[in-house]
C-alpha cells in the first residue's frame, strides 16, 4: 500500500472521531508547548544575565579581601582589611595586561538636600572607575585626578538618588547635598543602568573621589575592593595572574601562605550564573516533558480502543489481501499523525506563550530553533513508540476471528 493511501486512510479514520482525536492530541500539545516555553524562559534568563554582566564590563576584574584567620578566629572577607593604596599603585605599575585600576571605599548614609533625604551608598573611587564599570555621564562632568589629590568634596549622582532628592526635575548639577554632615557639590549625573542580575539598583549610588571617603568620612587607609580592567577579554586570565603575583608581593606572603585577598573575573561569574540557569532550565524542561509521556500513553490507549472498535474492518481488509505490514503501517501512521499534529499546535502555542510571558510579566524569553526541532523529533518518536504496540496487535489479528467479532 502506498504512503499516500496510508495517510488518506488515517485521516479519514481521525475525521470520523474528531473530538476524540483532539483530546488525544491535547497531552502532546500541552507537553510541547510547556517544553518550548520553559526552554525559552531559561535561554532568555541566561542571555539576560550575560548581557547585564557584560554591561558592567566583561573584562572587569574585582579584588576583594579574603577571609582569614586571626587569633584562631576566622574573620569574614567583608570585615577583613588587606587592600591599600600601595596595592593599587603596584598593580598600575606592574600589571602589563591591566588597562585601568580603581580602588573602592564605600559607606552608607543619608543623602540630604533641603527638606528631602534618601538612604543610599557613597562610593569613593578613582576617575578610571567610570571606564572600568562602563558608566556614562548624563549631565555635567566626572571628577578628575586633581579632585582625588585634594580630597575634593564633589560627587556624581545616580538616577535613583536624583529622583528622590530632586523630584521636580531640576538639574542637580551645581547644587550642594549633604551625606550625613559632609557637604558635597554635585558636578555630574550618571546615565541610568537599571537593576543588576542580583536585583540591586545600580542607580542608587553617589560617586566621589576615594580620598574624600577615606579622609573625610571613614578615616581609614583601607579599601573594600579594587576594580581593574584587563586590556581585553582574552587577556583577563593573564591579568588575573599578574594581579595575584603583585599582591602576594606587596602583602609579603610566603609561598606556603594562603592569599589574604581574592580575585574574581566577570567570566567566572557569567559561567557560574549561566550554569545555574542551565540546570534550572533542564529541571523545568524535564518536568514539562512528563506531559509528553502522558500524551504518549493517551495515544497508546486510544489506539488500542480504535483497534478494538475496528476489528471487523481489520478482518475485512485482511480477507481481501491486506498484509500484516499494511495493517501495522495503517495504525502506526494514524498514531504518528496524531502526535505530529499535536506537536505542530504545541509549537505555535509554546511560541505564543513565550511572547505573552514577555509582554505580561516582563520576563526575557528566547525561543531557540533547537527546542522546536527537538519537539518535532520527540513527537515523531512518541507517535512511533506508543503507536507501535497497538498497531502490532491489530496486524496480528486472525482474519476469521476478526470477521466474527461483534
Amino acid at each position: 500500500m502506498s504512503a499516500f493511501n496510508l495517510i488518506l486512510i488515517a485521516l479519514r479514520a481521525l475525521q470520523r472521531n474528531k473530538l476524540r482525536a483532539f483530546l488525544t492530541m491535547l497531552g502532546i500539545i500541552i507537553g510541547v508547548a510547556a517544553v518550548i516555553a520553559m526552554v525559552a524562559i531559561g535561554e532568555g534568563s541566561k542571555e539576560s544575565i550575560q548581557s547585564q554582566l557584560s554591561s558592567m564590563g566583561s573584562n572587569m576584574i574585582t579584588v576583594l579581601p579574603a577571609s582569614n584567620v586571626a587569633g584562631g578566629v576566622r574573620i569574614g572577607g567583608s570585615s577583613y582589611q588587606s587592600l591599600t593604596l600601595p596595592d593599587v599603585l603596584a598593580i598600575q605599575r606592574g600589571a602589563e595586561h591591566v588597562s585601568a585600576v580603581s580602588p573602592v571605599s564605600s559607606t552608607k548614609g543619608q543623602a540630604i538636600f533641603g527638606a528631602l533625604n534618601w538612604p543610599t551608598t557613597l562610593q569613593g573611587v578613582a576617575p578610571s572607575y567610570f571606564d572600568i564599570r562602563k558608566l556614562t555621564i548624563n549631565d555635567g562632568i566626572a571628577f578628575s585626578d586633581a579632585d582625588v589629590a585634594t580630597a575634593a568634596k564633589v560627587c556624581v549622582l545616580g538616577q535613583t538618588v536624583i529622583s528622590n532628592l530632586f523630584p521636580s526635575g531640576e538639574s542637580p548639577v551645581g547644587k550642594v547635598i549633604r551625606l550625613n554632615s559632609i557637604p558635597l557639590q554635585v558636578i555630574g549625573t550618571l546615565a541610568p543602568k537599571g537593576q543588576s542580575s542580583f536585583g540591586q539598583d545600580q542607580d542608587d549610588i553617589i560617586l566621589t573621589p576615594y580620598t574624600t571617603v577615606q579622609k573625610r568620612i571613614l578615616a581609614t587607609i583601607y579599601f573594600q575592593s579594587i576594580y581593574a580592567s584587563a586590556v581585553s577579554e582574552t587577556t583577563s586570565a593573564l591579568a588575573t595572574d599578574e594581579i595575584i603575583d603583585i599582591l602576594r608581593g606587596t602583602h609579603r606572603l610566603r609561598p606556603a601562605d594562603e592569599n589574604d585577598f581574592q580575585v574574581r573575573t566577570m567570566e567566572e561569574l557569567i559561567k557560574t550564573l549561566s550554569s545555574t540557569s542551565s540546570l534550572l532550565t533542564i529541571l523545568l524542561t524535564a518536568i514539562a516533558g512528563i506531559s509528553l509521556v502522558i500524551g504518549g500513553i493517551g495515544i497508546m490507549n486510544i489506539m488500542y480502543v480504535s483497534v478494538t472498535e475496528r476489528t471487523r474492518e481489520i478482518g475485512l481488509r485482511m480477507s481481501i489481501g491486506a498484509r500484516e505490514l499494511d495493517i501495522l503501517l495503517q495504525f502506526l501512521v494514524e498514531a504518528i499523525i496524531i502526535s505530529v499534529t499535536g506537536g505542530l499546535i504545541g509549537v505555535v502555542l509554546g511560541i505564543t506563550s513565550a511572547k505573552v510571558i514577555t509582554l505580561t510579566l516582563g520576563w526575557p524569553t528566547v525561543v531557540s530553533q533547537s527546542s522546536i526541532v527537538l519537539s518535532f523529533v520527540v513527537c515523531a518518536f512518541t507517535g512511533v513508540f506508543f503507536g507501535y504496540y497497538p498497531a502490532q496487535a491489530a496486524s496480528r489479528l486472525d482474519p476469521i476471528e476478526a470477521l466474527r467479532y461483534e
